[in-house]
């Protein structure tokens, strides 16, 4: 199904924002996540570690407290989760952003919204995102981002995914999740 959203950059997260799965038009405005180790293709940690998110994200602090809000959220569902505690300990220690706002205790669902890029090679882009969860497996979410037809920021992501079609990107099938 991922393959088939060829002009929608879309991606599955699971439990604690680990990516699980993702198309190439998620490749081309994220990065692939194929060359990272299985542990680190989580969209906190990399919103919080990778310096480049900083540059990606237009309003990469808005992103990124929204990102602490839902780590609350599943941290309040699994309250017992070895792997999760593990994730925040990580950021607490590693990220001065992430320990300061972790201790305001926010607690939000990331369901749809509008996120603003700053993508290296078309610029900049507003993109749309919707979360969907399947009723007998809420803690796997699709996520897809679309612009508005018409729009500059349809026009960049066209550009950006024309761009990546022509950039070869090895991917390992073991790896991904159908």
């Amino acid at each position: 199904m991922l393959d088939d959203l060829v002009d929608m950059p879309a991606m599955v997260m699971g439990r604690r924002m680990d990516v699980l799965a993702w198309n190439t038009a998620a490749a081309a405005l994220f990065g692939d996540y194929a060359p990272l180790h299985r542990a680190e293709r989580d969209i906190a940690r990399i919103t919080f570690l990778d310096e480049t998110s900083r540059d990606l994200y237009a309003d990469w602090t808005s992103c990124a407290r929204e990102n602490v809000a839902y780590l609350h959220m599943d941290a309040g569902r699994h309250p017992e989760d070895p792997l999760l505690a593990s994730l925040i300990g990580e950021l607490s220690m590693k990220s001065e952003d992430f320990r300061r706002w972790w201790a305001e205790h926010p607690v939000q669902d990331k369901t749809s919204g509008t996120k603003r890029f700053h993508h290296p090679v078309v610029g900049d882009l507003e993109l749309a995102y919707e979360t969907l969860r399947a009723t007998d497996d809420p803690d796997q979410a699709l996520i897809t981002y679309a612009a508005e037809r018409g729009s500059p920021s349809d026009d960049a992501l066209r550009m950006l995914l024309a761009w990546a079609a022509e950039v070869p990107s090895p991917r390992p099938d073991d790896d991904r999740a159908r």
